[in-house]
């Protein structure tokens, strides 16, 4: 049964209510990036003066913005590598196998979305003090990967599902092995998913306080963590330039990933690749690996 057609007068009101909406949660993000660019002191808004002094003042001699910087790209690079690795082995599990208490599983995975990252954080400190790592990259990049492989697992998973599991059982009938399948087919097929996961999980850890002020040491700090420490006994408008920096990382990653989801299959929802280009790389693999044995 089909509703009623939406009037004039109501396509209108929708459409000033949405964008309201869009205009008040994009605003704190104008108004700190404008702000990283005032001259005051302070950080007022609207600026009186414009200047670029504080986005300098990041990397002036002596700053520790360069090593927190540093920290947070070190830790989120490794945190991305573990949650692809865990994300596409838990994914795989999920998706392709008759996996005993799937749901169960399943809610396990996602458990850390919905626990406040406080406790896990607290929980991970309890972890790694006997062992001595808090402090080191590693401890914080593991801590990070609890909160990220979550959403990894997701993706993937969506991914997965996507994909026709014929084209994986035909080179698999004409002797590909399962990594050839993996690396020729399943690999290619999920590339989309694949790098979607690892922008959101380099997204995830790079903004990530809470563990990182559990884990960290004085000389192992991340850029949220020294943006804590800076605002707790003074007003810095560096701050504004970090902040503006971190919502141009953010963005960048945001649109690699429509690039990717477009480029990988154009005018599919999934971004999958096209069909077409998949089949014909099952028969290549097929056909160069006939009389391979079967793993």
């Amino acid at each position: 049964m089909n509703g009623p057609r939406p009037t004039l007068a109501g396509r209108i009101c929708l459409t000033a209510f949405s964008t309201l909406i869009l205009l008040f949660l994009a605003l704190p993000i104008v108004v700190i990036v404008v702000t990283s660019f005032g001259k005051d002191a302070f950080g007022s808004f609207p600026p009186h003066s414009w200047t670029f002094g504080w986005y300098r003042q990041l990397f002036a001699a002596g700053s520790k913005w360069p090593a927190a910087l540093t920290t947070s790209a070190l830790v989120a690079t490794l945190t991305t590598v573990f949650s692809l690795l865990l994300g596409m082995t838990a994914a795989t599990a999920l998706v392709r196998s008759e996996l005993p208490l799937r749901s169960a599983v399943y809610g396990l995975v996602l458990a850390p979305l919905v626990i406040p990252q406080v406790v896990i954080a607290l929980g991970l400190f309890l972890l790694f003090e006997p062992a001595a790592m808090l402090g080191t990259p590693i401890a914080i990049a593991l801590g990070h990967t609890v909160l990220a492989s979550p959403i990894a697992v997701m993706i993937l998973m969506s991914t997965l599902k996507g994909i026709d599991e014929r084209l994986e059982d035909a080179a698999a009938s004409m002797g590909a092995g399962r990594l050839t399948v993996a690396r020729r087919i399943t690999f290619p097929l999920a590339a989309p998913g694949l790098v979607a996961a690892a922008v959101f999980s380099f997204i995830t850890s790079f903004d990530e306080f809470f563990v990182s002020q559990f884990l960290s040491s004085v000389d192992t700090v991340t850029l949220p963590v020294q943006m804590f420490n800076v605002l707790q006994y003074d007003v810095d408008p560096s701050v504004t330039a970090v902040s503006a920096l971190i919502i141009a990382v953010a963005v960048v990653a945001l649109a690699l990933v429509a690039v990717v989801r477009r480029l990988g299959g154009p005018g599919r929802a999934d971004g999958l690749l096209p069909m077409e280009g998949a089949v014909g790389l099952t028969v290549t693999t097929a056909a160069s690996h006939k009389g391979i044995e079967s793993a």
